[in-house]
């Protein structure tokens, strides 16, 4: 037996040498993929024999795990390579050994796997953890998946403009500024410098998408719009904001607008971002702790709260600066949406959690009553799934498990159901669908499944942004056509909706 592994092992090694030569020519003859399948099959019957001999114990780490650890360490590599990150995660939870922190170099191989993965995405890791990361390989699998997650979506839109992420992270801009009021332009998204002269009776207008020009030579990763302001998260994890600045939506001290984006001082090392129609802003920083600031009132109903996860003093209309969410200091948040007047959180633990007003059951609990502090949404919670991403418009909300189950809740049509949910519930028309994107605009909704095809619903007002022929409301989801091409990210506003497909086409 001895000799069948050392033969078998040599030769694995010998193969994954050859993997790693070809690696880039992806061409391989018949004899070496016929060598390549009888060496699978050697190595299938190696574990099954294994496993056989091992069943009545119990081992530290599931069999087929522990197997990992004997092959070689240029295979290995190979194997891990080729997984997903989500699948590389539950690799690391099943066996520690295969990621535990080594004394000395070389790392071990989840954690090699995880190091080149971020350096391939262009993100940067410091030599030594940051505060409140206790371990190299769940700080560097909470950097990766959310650079997954935000690279799925380089594209926002609001009412009167949108915003991209080219293929080399240079942010375009296209659409109009708002006209405003009592002899001002309102600066809302397009980031241009229009000079001191504006003319407030002359909209300014961007026809084709077109670069920033205060943003060249920074490359950001992620993109966020309101209706009134945007933002924008660089690969260094530096928050650049712009637009209008009322009740502090843009995270800086004076309170000001921006007409072209500016750097939030006061974050760093910022994960993802998220704008509310509220005219709220929320950031969340990589160990996982939740940044809120904007306008402390729902502008509805001036006694409410506006979701930001904390108290202030009933005479503070706004936090201007950036907060931590100090209720939530025992959870590790990894993905955040802004609604209309409320907030939902997901965490590292597929938890989520809401806060704000409750306007016709957005936050998911039986009762109406607005939440200042976060609260866990006990029916999700009761589903035993476990949530990796949240969406909110105006009045409802989306939250979708690892598993691609899709449910929805709250006001309106928009929340899947056709008609207003409270509790939230599984959206019956995407049972047997595999989601994998969701997003909300204040009145509309839109999912992407695993096949890269996109489902679009809305509320009786939005009949213009989902593309159906009819021009009527779709109530439920309903398949967009698009040609047949297979969509890889999408943003949904209250006008328009964008969508992106794998070869990086709007």
């Amino acid at each position: 037996m001895m000799a069948f592994e050392n033969a078998t092992v040599a030769a694995l090694r010998a193969l994954a040498s050859e993997c790693q030569a070809t690696a880039t020519a992806m061409s391989y003859s018949d004899a070496e993929a016929s060598h390549g399948l009888a060496l699978a099959n050697e190595l299938r019957a190696f574990f099954l024999a294994r496993l056989a001999s091992s069943a009545a114990s119990t081992p530290v780490c599931p069999a087929a795990a522990t197997l990992l650890q004997i092959l070689p360490p240029e295979l290995l590599a190979v194997i891990l390579s080729t997984l997903d990150t989500r699948s590389l995660t539950r690799l690391a939870a099943t066996c520690r050994p295969l990621w535990r922190d080594a004394p000395t170099p070389p790392p071990p191989p989840v954690e090699a796997e995880l190091r080149r993965r971020a350096t391939a995405r262009g993100l940067r890791i410091g030599s030594s953890l940051p505060n409140g990361a206790l371990s190299w390989v769940p700080y560097l699998l909470k950097r990766v998946l959310r650079d997954v997650l935000r690279r799925e979506a380089p594209v926002a839109v609001s009412n009167d403009h949108s915003l991209f992420l080219d293929l080399e992270g240079r942010l375009l801009t296209c659409g109009s500024e708002n006209s405003g009021y009592g002899g001002q332009l309102l600066l809302h998204g397009l980031g241009h410098d229009w000079g001191a002269d504006i003319d407030p009776d002359e909209p300014r207008a961007i026809g084709p998408p077109t670069l920033v020009p205060s943003m060249l030579g920074r490359r950001m990763v992620s993109v966020a719009t309101s209706g009134e302001h945007c933002l924008a998260l660089s690969t260094e994890g530096e928050v650049y904001s712009w637009g209008d600045g009322a009740y502090g939506s843009l995270g800086h001290a004076d309170g000001g607008a921006r007409a072209v984006p500016s750097r939030i001082e006061s974050l760093s090392r910022i994960g993802s971002i998220a704008a509310g129609t509220g005219l709220t802003s929320a950031a969340v920083d990589e160990v996982g702790r939740l940044f809120t600031w904007g306008r402390a009132t729902f502008e509805l109903d001036e006694m409410m709260t506006n979701g930001l996860g904390y108290a202030l003093d009933s005479q503070i209309e706004s936090q201007l600066t950036p907060k931590w969410v100090e209720a939530l200091s025992e959870d590790c948040v990894v993905g955040v949406a802004l609604g209309g007047g409320f907030t939902l959180a997901v965490t590292d633990a597929g938890a989520v959690l809401s806060f704000g007003y409750s306007e016709e059951g957005a936050l998911g609990h039986s009762s109406l009553k607005a939440k200042v502090l976060p609260r866990r949404i006990k029916a999700l919670a009761q589903t035993r799934r476990r949530f990796v991403a949240v969406a909110a418009g105006g009045s409802h909300a989306l939250a979708l498990t690892e598993e691609g189950e899709l449910y929805g809740w709250g006001g309106g049509r928009a929340n899947g159901h056709g008609r207003e949910e409270c509790t939230p519930r599984r959206v019956a028309a995407l049972i047997g669908q595999r989601v994998k994107l969701v997003d909300a605009g204040y009145d509309a909704s839109c999912a992407v499944t695993e096949k890269g095809e996109l489902f679009t619903w809305s509320d009786d007002g939005s009949q213009y942004n989902p593309g159906h022929v009819d021009d009527t409301p779709q109530y439920t989801p309903k398949r967009e056509g698009l040609g047949g091409a297979r969509i890889a990210a999408v943003a949904i506003g209250v006008n328009h909706t964008l969508a992106v497909d794998e070869d990086s086409v709007v």
